[in-house]
């Protein structure tokens, strides 16, 4: 045991995204950018959905848990990628890149599910209409949110089960900006081989399989859709897209990332940035551009606040 000790690294090196001072600066203005208003937009949603009463309804209420889980997922490793921009030699402590792993498959894990439920939810509203009521009940509701974060907590630890043991001790560079388990297993001092299909079979297949499952059921509900013309079909199509551009662009990189592990390591930086950075920040742009009832919402809490502010300026007495 105390060999094994004596053979882990202590820290791994991340070379993040370019080493050009020029496009360390404009990442650093346009990343900074992309979190603030990531963080903003999804708080917005969140307040929104909390404060306005017609919007207390499973799909909004599962809405509001994806927003929740964006701001985990854009938190996880961007914060660190921004302040690297500004660091010459990047570092991470090996606490620290476990860390990421854990919170990385984590929130991943959780969204997988939570996507598949807002999906169900999506199904039962429009092929079983009468019966949504009955099904999509505030305690299913509860329910499918804790399962979702259940199982994203089994599937983070099963990946930790492993790696926490692995023997580090030598290469220690990440080709990164932030610690992912294809890239940290292959600096392992062992042969991976093992370790890879395992990783294939736990991650990659299950969002594989996850995105099948997605796909089929939003194919059923489109097809429910089309045997109708009137406008409420209309507005169920124009929420099923918005769901299935939210689905597509979290499930791609991940099924590229974890099915068919590439060895450019600039292709795995653009995927990676898809679904950790730019799917957070679209999410809510697509949910409140494509939903009226979310938009119209948001704008009357902002004139309202606006007003109150307004009716509650000081008024100092004339002398």
């Amino acid at each position: 045991m105390e060999g094994f000790n004596h053979s882990r690294v202590s820290e791994f090196v991340l070379l993040g995204l370019t080493d050009s001072p020029e496009l360390q600066i404009f990442f650093f203005v346009m990343f900074s950018i992309f979190y603030l208003m990531t963080m903003l937009a999804n708080c917005l949603i969140l307040l929104t959905v909390r404060s306005t009463p017609h919007l207390h309804t499973p799909m909004y209420f599962l809405l509001s848990n994806l927003s929740l889980i964006d701001m985990c997922l854009s938190s996880f490793a961007t914060p660190k990628m921004i302040m690297d921009f500004f660091i010459q030699h990047k570092t991470i402590s090996f606490e620290g890149c476990i860390s990421q792993i854990f919170f990385l498959h984590l929130f991943t894990g959780t969204e997988i599910v939570l996507l598949i439920s807002m999906s169900f939810d999506r199904y039962i509203a429009i092929c079983r209409p009468l019966r949504y009521s009955t099904i999509m009940s505030q305690r299913v509701c509860v329910g499918l949110v804790v399962t979702s974060w259940t199982v994203g907590l089994l599937h983070t630890l099963s990946q930790l089960a492993f790696i926490l043991y692995l023997p580090f001790c030598g290469p220690n560079v990440v080709d990164s900006f932030f610690c992912d388990l294809p890239l940290v297993i292959q600096l392992a001092c062992i042969d991976i081989y093992v370790l890879g299909i395992f990783m294939i079979s736990t991650s990659g297949v299950i969002a594989l399989i996850s995105f099948l499952l997605l796909l089929t059921s939003y194919i059923i509900v489109l097809v429910t859709i089309k045997d109708h013309s009137s406008t409420g079909s209309s507005k169920a199509f124009s929420t099923c897209t918005a769901h299935f551009i939210v689905v597509l662009m979290f499930f791609g990189p991940c099924i590229f990332i974890y099915v068919w592990p590439s060895t450019n390591f600039l292709v795995d930086k653009v995927l990676s940035l898809i679904y950790t950075i730019f799917a957070p920040f679209l999410n809510p742009l697509i949910y409140t551009l494509r939903n009226q009832d979310v938009k119209t919402a948001m704008m009357k809490k902002l004139s309202n606040q606006y007003l109150n502010r307004g009716k509650t300026t000081p008024r100092y007495p004339v002398q």
